[in-house]
């Protein structure tokens, strides 16, 4: 079977494009998965190289750019791994978080039921002001003014402050 010439001339740039990949990876095994990877491209798009192009530069051209795809792609998972890893580790809450978290959650408690409700419906069930509006059959507008007070007695609550603004009711 007679080599055929694109043979030939390959096999004359594989021990360059070796020490190319060598200087580049400086580990034999990916100085070698480089020149794969390169004499596969290079073969799989000979049609579309430029008949006026040098080869030896097409052929450096390649092995540079896989080079340079493999270590966005290295590092691309190196971030998604490093994310993966940050969220499976437990992290354990400062002691002025849960101080802040507990004196919250007691604030939340002293405030009127309505008052407390009403946060419960919007903040944690995710209701919105038109579904408590219907609830408590009232207008929107009350809901959201009612709200606002609620969240402000919370924040003052929560701030230290003891007395708790009662809720108006109008006639």
């Amino acid at each position: 079977m007679p080599d055929h010439p694109l043979d030939d001339a390959l096999r004359e740039w594989l021990p360059r494009l070796r020490r190319f990949a060598l200087w580049l990876t400086r580990e034999t095994s990916s100085a070698d998965d480089l020149v794969q990877a390169t004499l596969e491209r290079a073969l799989s798009r000979w049609s579309s190289r430029r008949e006026d192009a040098s080869l030896r530069s097409w052929l450096f051209a390649i092995l540079y750019r896989q080079f340079l795809d493999g270590r966005r792609r290295a590092q691309r998972h190196a971030w998604l791994l490093g994310r993966l890893r940050a969220e499976e580790e437990p992290q354990a809450p400062s002691a002025e978080r849960e101080a802040m978290a507990h004196s919250m959650l007691q604030a939340f408690g002293r405030l009127s039921a309505e008052q407390r409700s009403l946060l419960l419906w919007v903040t944690v069930e995710g209701l919105s002001y038109q579904e408590v509006a219907q609830i408590l059959d009232v207008p929107i507008g009350t809901v959201m003014s009612r709200l606002s007070r609620a969240r402000a007695a919370l924040r003052r609550l929560g701030d230290g402050e003891t007395t708790i603004v009662p809720l108006r009711v109008l006639k």
